[in-house]
């Protein structure tokens, strides 16, 4: 089993899309967190309105800052814009995710964003997965 976790600048968009997708794909058979660099108040709106499309409620996620400890407990690491913040723990894997942030972002362009982020965890799931076979 591998831990991911999904890192971007407040923990209210991206990286909680990211996590939730993460956590429906992987159905259990890996783990999932997210975090930011400075953490919002509450998941963006925008990112609630498109997850609710798909059945999942990002409405009661909890924000979290991220800290080294943090990364040091995962094996992947997948940033989203957080650039020089991001800690780098030495060992990890680190992936870099260029997507756009959703925040006040028309709602077609979030969904286009979170299709995006579908499409790339599905490909993180079925590569741990054949790591782990």
């Amino acid at each position: 089993m591998s831990t991911v976790l999904f890192v971007c600048l407040q923990n209210a968009g991206r990286s909680q899309i990211s996590q939730a997708l993460f956590e429906q794909l992987g159905a259990g058979r890996h783990g999932a967190l997210s975090a930011g660099t400075t953490p919002a108040e509450r998941v963006h709106p925008e990112a609630i309105d498109v997850m609710r499309e798909l059945g999942v409620d990002l409405a009661d996620r909890q924000r979290q800052l991220l800290t080294h400890e943090l990364a040091q407990d995962a094996d992947v690491v997948v940033t989203m814009g957080c650039g020089d913040q991001c800690p780098v723990i030495t060992g990890k894997r680190y992936i870099d995710w260029e997507l756009p942030d959703p925040t006040n972002q028309p709602i077609e362009q979030v969904r286009e964003t979170r299709d995006d982020i579908a499409r790339r965890v599905r490909a993180l799931v079925m590569e741990l997965d054949s790591a782990n076979e």
